[in-house]
């Protein structure tokens, strides 16, 4: 097994007959084994991530809770084309640069799809039914 990998890797012996460019495939083959392998290993991944993170930062919304680059923890209270204002506490709120958002926390809830769910709960709840819980 060890003679193959090696055979591979360095190519036909010098004095061996065959077809003259089997040799410089050969000799390339490590260099096409090592861009392949970078590309699966680094590169794709990486294009995967900076994907998903545009996605995220494109789906900002107020009211979602988000974590900055530099670890401040927040509430969006207005979202810009490149910017969105983030609420620290009660009296403090900091622009920052839309890159400058690491993750959401907690996605903002939809007011009116919860007070419908809530709606919906009711109506198909009989009227005995809290009696038995």
């Amino acid at each position: 097994m060890n003679s193959f990998v090696f055979y591979l890797l360095m190519g036909a012996p010098q004095g061996a007959e065959g077809a003259p460019g089997a040799g410089g495939f050969m000799t390339f083959l490590p260099f096409i084994a090592i861009i392949a392998i970078f590309y699966f290993l680094i590169i794709r991944p990486q294009n995967k991530k900076q994907k998903e993170t545009q996605k995220m930062l494109s789906a900002l919304k107020k009211g979602d809770r988000v974590v900055t680059i530099g670890g401040i923890h927040g509430t969006i209270t207005s979202v810009r084309d490149q910017s969105v204002v983030v609420k620290v506490d009660d009296t403090t709120k900091i622009e920052f640069s839309r890159s400058a958002i690491s993750s959401i926390v907690t996605v903002a809830k939809e007011e009116k799809s919860d007070s419908k769910e809530k709606d919906d709960e009711q109506e198909t709840e009989a009227p005995g039914d809290e009696d038995k819980k």
